[in-house]
């Protein structure tokens, strides 16, 4: 039987990188980087992926990584949504990462286990593991196009661009255009990636490559939106607790607690469809349909925690000092980040062969 509940060895890595966040990656900080147009913390990165080796988690010991699972990345990629950290672990360290083990490039695998190369896979954003994704056009050797919705393309030095010949290329971040986009989570900033006679290595198969990383991308990204939740419950209880209001605390008032309760246990609940997703991903075992039913589950709890976290704060959560925004924003970004959770739904009902009449 499947254990779900985290080992000693799963805990230790959390408390490592929780002490590290807590030290680095203060709210204020956070703010103030998302203020500034170039969120992303590289100083961070460098301490996450080189300082404690998890760049490599998912890369095989002779290729140069750490030879863990997802369990261990879901780990990670929940403290870090606990603190919306502006680093490219997701789109670096698992997209990339999971691309890249598809094709078996060796090379530039253990360029991105070592944290000193950050990658990132030329596909939108939105796009759902079993989605069409656009590619760009190869003539005479190069490449030609445009791709838009690229998650932490402007943090990249090499990019995995897919094109029509059915192929995934290595393309050098300094060899293409880099366009930001509004984007409504500004610790995970988008961009248009423009190809103009790019120069690129032949990786592999796109296709199978693209559908493996978006599998495991929105897999794990439920382990992030449990950190995003499970903070919004957390500093909602605290708050409540402190705020006093007709001389008692605002949390000893029945409704509130009713909406507390409810909140706890949909947090739970995502708690456990995300280690579930994690460990369908390390053990291979029924990935699809757990992946499905993840994030089917994870984008809706995830929104309504932060939405509760805000509106509880009262008028100090409409503030801009207030790091609440932040974690309203990543919610709502990753609700339909690697698929909504209807895309999913559909998804599910096909592969459990459920469809609507």
């Amino acid at each position: 039987m499947t254990d779900l509940l985290y080992s000693e060895e799963e805990e230790a890595l959390r408390a490592a990188v929780r002490d590290l966040l807590t030290d680095h990656c203060a709210p204020a900080d956070v703010i103030t980087r998302a203020e500034s147009g170039a969120p992303h913390d590289l100083a961070l990165w460098k301490l996450l992926a080189e300082g404690m080796g998890l760049a490599g988690l998912l890369v095989p010991e002779e290729r140069g990584g750490q030879g863990a699972s997802a369990r261990e990345a879901a780990v990670v990629l929940e403290e870090l949504g606990r603190a919306v950290a502006p680093v490219p672990y997701l789109t670096s360290a698992v997209v990339a990462t999971e691309a890249l083990l598809a094709c078996g490039d060796g090379e530039l695998l253990g360029r991105l286990a070592s944290g000193r190369t950050i990658g990132a896979l030329a596909v939108g954003l939105h796009s759902a593991p079993d989605a069409a994704f656009a590619t760009v056009r190869v003539e005479n050797g190069s490449l030609h196009g445009e791709l838009t919705g690229i998650a932490d393309a402007a943090a990249a030095d090499v990019l995995l661009v897919p094109a029509d010949d059915g192929a995934l290329y290595a393309v050098t971040a300094d060899t293409v255009a880099v366009t930001p986009q509004p984007s409504l989570d500004l610790t995970r900033p988008l961009a248009t990636v423009t190809l103009a006679g790019a120069p690129g290595r032949r990786l592999g198969d796109a296709g199978p490559a693209v559908r493996r990383a978006l599998r495991a991308a929105a897999g794990l990204l439920a382990s992030e939106q449990l950190g995003v939740a499970d903070w919004a419950l957390t500093e909602t209880v605290r708050y409540l607790k402190e705020r006093k209001q007709f001389n008692r605390p605002v949390g000893g008032f029945q409704a509130l607690k009713h909406r507390l309760a409810q909140l706890w246990l949909e947090v739970v609940s995502l708690r456990a469809a995300a280690r579930a997703a994690a460990d369908a991903l390390a053990s291979g075992e029924d990935t699809d349909i757990t992946v499905a039913v993840t994030q089917a589950y994870a984008a809706p709890v995830a929104v309504h925690a932060t939405e509760e976290a805000l509106q509880l704060h009262g008028g100090i959560g409409m503030t801009w000092e207030h790091p609440v925004h932040l974690y309203l924003k990543r919610a709502k970004a990753d609700s339909i980040a690697y698929g909504t959770a209807g895309a999913h739904r559909s998804a599910l009902a096909g592969l459990v062969d459920l469809q609507a009449p």
